[in-house]
């Protein structure tokens, strides 16, 4: 079995410290980089204030597009991994 490696990422310039397997760590810094991305243009709206409520407004976003997929559902595979991701960033938020 392949250990966890701490790996940081960087959203919205603050660093989180994420457990990440080295064979997820590509597709870990692919998803903060996207997620960073996504949060830095919410914010540009000026429409939304403070980190938390961009975090839930991306978020939201993110289960919308999810579910306009017709396979999104069906695919185990990718609600493993989901949940996978969405752990990993609730222990990310909670450390900091």
């Amino acid at each position: 079995m392949t250990e966890d490696n701490r790996v940081s990422v960087s959203i919205l310039d603050k660093e989180y410290q994420v457990a990440c397997k080295p064979e997820e760590h590509h597709e870990l810094m692919r998803a903060a980089s996207e997620l960073d991305s996504r949060m830095r243009a919410v914010r540009k709206s000026g429409s939304i204030v403070g980190l938390e409520r961009i975090a839930i407004m991306v978020a939201l976003n993110l289960c919308h597009e999810l579910q306009q997929r017709p396979s999104s559902g069906n695919d185990p595979e990718l609600t493993r991994s989901l949940t996978r991701l969405n752990e990993k960033l609730d222990s990310a938020l909670a450390s900091q």
